[in-house]
């Protein structure tokens, strides 16, 4: 039982990675720190199913925000957080 504890933890930790993985690409075209918000215009996000297409995100750390600047190019993953799409990680590409 112990070493199925052990494998659940390990694949709970392995998903969490996962998610915060940067898998999309996009052009930042807003920013809107005071809110916590980011506008991009992004390419396919896969693991929701959508297509691209210009929209507002919440991060889920306004910290993401530091560094990147309108124009900018991302990657960045995102995620349905408390029903609402969410900015989980974001690295800006040079």
């Amino acid at each position: 039982m112990k070493s199925f504890a052990t494998l659940l933890a390990t694949f709970a930790t392995a998903t969490a990675l996962w998610a915060q993985t940067p898998n999309a690409d996009g052009e930042v075209t807003k920013i809107d720190k005071a809110a916590g918000k980011l506008t991009l215009r992004h390419g396919e996000i896969k693991n929701l199913d959508m297509p691209p297409m210009t929209m507002v995100f919440r991060v889920a750390d306004p910290k993401l925000l530091d560094g990147v600047a309108v124009g900018d190019r991302v990657r960045f993953a995102a995620d349905k957080v408390g029903g609402s799409y969410t900015v989980t990680a974001l690295v800006k590409v040079n």
